[in-house]
């Protein structure tokens, strides 16, 4: 078996909120995956005395312990159990409540001899490969699909959208969020290699149309992870009209983990 992380700010005087794990038990019979890209709050209170990284950590660490220690319980209910101790840990002093407590987009996969489980939460993607080539995005395009009038002010988001019916949803404090993630099962003989992605590495594809998620794969299978963060970076420094980049941030923190089993 083949592993690869690459987790890189984008900005090096700011710590990266991304997290990825790569969990192998000693038992040898599986495994999982589990990368978290926290959500950049705009300026302005967040109800939360902690930062995004603090949130991402506890919340990574949980979702590692348990996917990992706990391999039948379903992967749904692992972050649910994973956002309330999480949410535990900080109840006493920060409002829970608001609607940029810290959060995070989830990205998890768990394999055994017999099934690869996966579960995506926003705008994060995981790529898995068949034996034959056939390489699938499973994602998860509430955000993609709403209308950019309807993305226009944060307030709009917050108000209307975010973790709200009609709108998308993140993994913040309320357990009951687990259920919203796109879930599933495939037979493990029909997976060759799997990636997990962050929104900064997915970049090359949805922001800057480099190639198709077939490319992609290609390139962090053959060239490596961090080739592809390279490549996410040189498209963002050409962008200097922000033709593709637009009111995006120039540099975003980018992960990527490949597992080729």
């Amino acid at each position: 078996m083949r592993t690869e992380l690459v987790s890189e700010p984008g900005d090096a005087a700011r710590p990266n909120e991304d997290f990825a794990s790569v969990g192998l038990p000693a038992s040898g019979q599986g495994g999982a995956v589990v990368v978290l890209d926290g959500v950049t709050p705009p300026r302005g209170a967040t109800g939360c005395l902690h930062s995004v990284p603090w949130f991402t950590a506890r919340l990574g660490g949980a979702l590692t312990e348990l996917t990992v220690s706990l391999p039948d319980v379903p992967l749904t209910e692992a972050l649910s159990l994973a956002l309330a101790r999480t949410a535990e840990a900080h109840r006493g002093t920060c409002d829970l409540s608001h609607p940029r407590t810290p959060q995070a987009t989830v990205v998890m996969a768990r394999w055994s001899p017999e099934t690869v489980e996966y579960l995506i939460l926003s705008d994060s993607a995981l790529l898995v490969e068949s034996p034959d080539g056939i390489l699938t995005p499973y994602l998860d395009d509430r955000l993609s699909l709403l209308p950019r009038s309807a993305l226009a002010t944060d307030e709009m988001i917050d108000a209307g959208l975010r973790n709200k019916e009609g709108g998308f949803f993140t993994a913040a404090a309320d357990p009951s969020v687990a259920s919203r993630a796109v879930t599933g099962s495939l037979p493990r003989a029909e997976v060759r290699a799997l990636a997990a992605l962050t929104d900064g590495a997915t970049r090359w594809v949805d922001t800057f149309a480099a190639g198709e998620w077939s490319d992609l794969f290609d390139v962090v299978r053959k060239e490596g992870a961090q080739s592809l963060v390279d490549q996410v970076r040189a498209l963002e420094l050409a962008d200097a009209d922000r033709a593709f980049l637009r009111r995006g941030k120039t540099h975003d923190d980018a992960t990527v983990v490949f597992v080729e089993f």
